[in-house]
């Protein structure tokens, strides 16, 4: 299937034995590293804009790098990577839990010999693996890009919405999402402000087309973490209450203030950890922000890493 806005050449690595994943590698092999990391239901499509306005130089930009590296990762159960299953007896099984999330990032890093300076860029779900990953790897991490996400547990002003809870507390809600695939079609109708050409919202529905393809958007669901007990609990928490290290790391927030999930609590979070960063907020974008405003984001995003390079 041709994706629009999506002229890329995805690679793939097993990251596990017997699954693949699917990644993204663009730009020239000597920029500087940007690693985005997506998260649920989305894919690396999301990223696409932000992929096409960095890889190149910045035209008629004095002092612009010449392009970055952007590596773009499909978790597995995610966009074109492998879906496999997670029942006892599957071969290949994979363990659909947000450790597995940060090894696999780990895992892709390492493939491809990443052991310098990056940039994190995350979104949703992806905030959690990033950071998770971050953790272990705080010196390579020199500068932050944060999208509609979260790197702490839910606020306590901030109710668990009732979407998420279908899926994470509701068998018949979870059988629902799997045998429709209503989280990747309800996230493209209802995640942005801007309405989505029918092709962009093809594209963000069709690898979970199906029993068997919608696997990782009901188990992201049900291995969020609320309270202690649950199984990605102690990462999260370490997680949040680790985030203040990267205080003194150049920050760049963009904000859809229309998200449903990832609201004014969480940008509040990000704030309070990060004081230092720069914030752009749009009250007319949700939760795809990068959808609703790409063509504002975009470039201020450019214009923060050129001016905040990295020491070499």
């Amino acid at each position: 299937m041709d994706f629009p806005d999506y002229p890329f050449t995805p690679q793939r690595f097993e990251v596990r034995p017997g699954i693949a994943m699917s990644y993204l590698d663009e730009g020239p092999r000597d920029g500087e590293v940007v690693v985005m990391v997506h998260g649920n239901p989305s894919w690396s499509y999301y990223w696409r804009h932000l992929v096409l306005g960095l890889r190149g130089p910045a035209s008629g930009t004095p002092g612009a790098s010449a392009g970055y590296r952007c590596i773009v990762p499909d978790h597995v159960g995610m966009g074109l990577s492998d879906k496999p299953d997670d029942t006892a007896a599957a071969s290949p099984r994979y363990e659909y839990t947000l450790q597995s999330r940060v090894e696999d990032l780990a895992a892709l890093l390492d493939h491809l010999g990443i052991a310098g300076p990056v940039t994190l860029a995350v979104h949703d779900w992806g905030g959690m693996i990033g950071f998770g990953w971050a953790l272990s790897h705080a010196a390579q991490v020199k500068r932050l890009v944060i999208t509609n996400t979260a790197a702490f547990p839910l606020p306590a002003a901030k109710p668990m919405p009732w979407q998420l809870s279908l899926g994470r507390d509701s068998r018949l809600g979870g059988w629902a999402i799997r045998r429709f695939n209503l989280f990747a079609r309800g996230a493209a109708w209802l995640g942005t402000r801007r309405r989505l050409a029918a092709d962009v919202r093809r594209a963000y529905i069709a690898p979970y087309d199906g029993w068997t393809n919608a696997i990782s958007t009901l188990r992201f669901m049900q291995d969020i973490p609320l309270r202690e007990g649950d199984r990605a609990w102690p990462l999260l928490a370490e997680v949040g209450r680790r985030l203040r290290e990267f205080a003194d790391r150049p920050a760049f927030i963009g904000w859809g203030l229309r998200d449903f999930v990832f609201d004014r609590h969480f940008l509040a979070g990000f704030r309070e950890a990060l004081p230092r960063a720069l914030v752009m907020a749009f009250e007319d974008a949700g939760h795809y922000v990068l959808e609703d405003r790409h063509e504002a984001l975009v470039p201020q995003i450019r214009r923060f890493l050129d001016e905040s390079p990295i020491p070499r």
